[in-house]
């Protein structure tokens, strides 16, 4: 049997995950500050939303691709391959037709101190999850449960909310909703979210002061686009 005829492992049980101190430092900002420092790009379809919207997650990707309507490996991974902090990343197709998890599996990675969960499917026990103030990431709800017996895989890259998303990538999440960032990126935009920030913070205070009550960049924009003529003004 040739090596390109050997069966791929399911699991992978051993990933390099972003650091536990980018992480830290990443949840401080908002999910829309790292997409803009991130070239506003790698955030997740807004049909991925969290269930309430006080609720936050930052930490690495456990990723887990499954069948429509299918949980087993979502069992898989929270038994041999998942660490305190990660967050799980289920590429489930979208499918609403049942709920992939629910309270159950949520008190579970809790207790094993899981951050939270990214669904690309449909959740069940809605009152019951954000009772527990884990956060959750889904595309809605439904009351239907899932089979347990199609085969998926644990940690490979996987397609989520129309986002690339690695084992390992930083995962940051809010009201806005779900940005992704590669893991080896994320150390180097944390600086750049922070001048973001500042620069965020003083134009507020110039709006306030009524300084500044239009971006001091737009005139140049409107000539770029060609709305004004050179030496135009607003």
């Amino acid at each position: 049997m040739s090596v390109a005829a050997l069966p791929m492992p399911y699991i992978r049980r051993n990933i390099d995950r972003v650091s536990p101190e980018v992480v830290k430092k990443a949840a401080s900002f908002a999910a829309s500050i790292l997409a803009d420092v991130a070239g506003r790009r790698g955030t997740m379809s807004g049909r991925i939303a969290a269930l309430s919207p006080s609720m936050k997650v930052a930490g690495p990707a456990l990723t887990v691709e499954v069948r429509p309507g299918d949980n087993l490996m979502l069992h898989a991974a929270l038994a041999i391959a998942a660490q305190p902090g990660d967050v799980i990343v289920v590429d489930g197709k979208g499918d609403r037709t049942c709920a992939l998890t629910g309270a159950i599996m949520m008190t579970q990675a809790q207790a094993m101190g899981i951050a939270g969960f990214i669904v690309d499917a449909a959740v069940r026990d809605v009152e019951e999850i954000r009772q527990l103030a884990f956060p959750v990431f889904s595309v809605g709800a439904n009351p239907n449960g899932p089979t347990k017996a199609v085969p998926g895989r644990v940690n490979w890259p996987v397609s989520v909310g129309g986002v690339a998303v690695n084992p390992g990538d930083l995962i940051v999440g809010d009201a806005d909703g779900v940005v992704v960032i590669e893991r080896q990126r994320a150390e180097s935009l944390l600086e750049l979210a922070a001048q973001k920030v500042a620069a965020e913070a003083k134009r507020f205070e110039g709006i306030r002061q009524r300084k500044q009550m239009r971006p001091a960049w737009l005139e140049d924009a409107l000539r770029a686009a060609g709305v004004l003529q050179k030496g135009e003004t607003l």
